[in-house]
């Protein structure tokens, strides 16, 4: 199975995958561990960030290996390419899924990238994601240029992409005001075309308003932040109770609670096979 045979298979089953980022060894690890205890499938995601921190060659390699060693269903995919040259550079090094993110360009613009990355991504075999509508990152402020289902339409039609990140609400990071998806948008825009839909920012959704998305159309949950915010919060207490030097005993203690956190995320989203 690729990763649009499982996006399709998501679209069927009306559940989700829950697309994980990692950052290290350890937060590879803290995913692989829930993915094989709850016998999920795993969509590993590399951002730019996490492939200039661990070399783009050991980052998939990492990755490859770990789906191997957890014996589970398993891709790895590319978060947010902010380029052409980035994605070309996935795509050479075995991806089986990226990003174009020109969601910030003007319409006709972002529609120009996507079709220029779909047709790149032809030859691999690839699945390409993009995003239209405004879906906050770090540092922004939430609210505004949501998508439309006319302007989802176009875009799909236009550019043949595969998938599409829709703003309904979400944003990246910590929110700071409850979240609040706009469901019935969401259903208008499964309606108008029948694309794999992804949620970015699910972090701090409450789990219900998540599974009412996937009721609706959304096939791929994004979860990033609350990985990385888990698993410093659990290290930062280990820190603080103790005087051990050897990282090897330090670090692995903060990998349980991700693990839990994670094992939530997948029931939530309905690609656990063990309760």
């Amino acid at each position: 199975m690729n990763v649009k045979e499982l996006l399709y298979k998501c679209q069927a089953d009306k559940t989700a995958v829950l697309a994980t980022n990692f950052y290290n060894f350890e937060t590879l690890t803290c995913v692989m561990k829930a993915a094989a205890k709850m016998e999920a499938p795993v969509l590993l995601q590399l951002t730019r960030s996490s492939i200039d921190y661990m070399g783009l060659e050991q980052a998939v390699k990492m990755g490859r290996q770990a789906i191997a060693d957890y014996g589970v269903q398993g891709w790895i995919h590319l978060d947010h390419g902010g380029s052409v040259e980035l994605v070309k550079r996935c795509l050479e090094a075995g991806f089986d899924s990226v990003m174009i993110d020109a969601s910030e360009k003007p319409f006709e613009e972002n529609v120009e990238t996507t079709q220029q990355v779909v047709e790149m991504a032809k030859p691999f075999g690839a699945n390409v994601e993009a995003e239209l509508g405004y879906v906050a990152k770090l540092g922004q402020e939430q609210g505004g240029g949501f998508t439309t289902p006319e302007e989802a339409a176009l875009f799909v039609e236009k550019t043949g992409v595969d998938a599409l990140a829709v703003s309904i609400g979400s944003a990246h990071g910590f929110y700071k005001q409850a979240p609040k998806l706009d469901i019935e948008r969401l259903a208008q825009i499964h309606a108008a075309t029948d694309v794999a839909l992804v949620l970015h920012g699910s972090s701090g959704i409450p789990h219900g308003m998540v599974q009412e998305a996937i009721a609706n159309g959304i096939v791929k949950v994004n979860l990033a932040t609350e990985i990385k915010d888990n698993f410093m919060r659990a290290l930062k207490g280990v820190l603080t109770s103790s005087d051990e030097i050897d990282l090897r005993k330090v670090f692995p203690k903060a990998i349980d609670p991700v693990v839990d956190l994670l094992c939530e995320k997948y029931r939530m989203v309905g690609s656990a096979r063990k309760a």
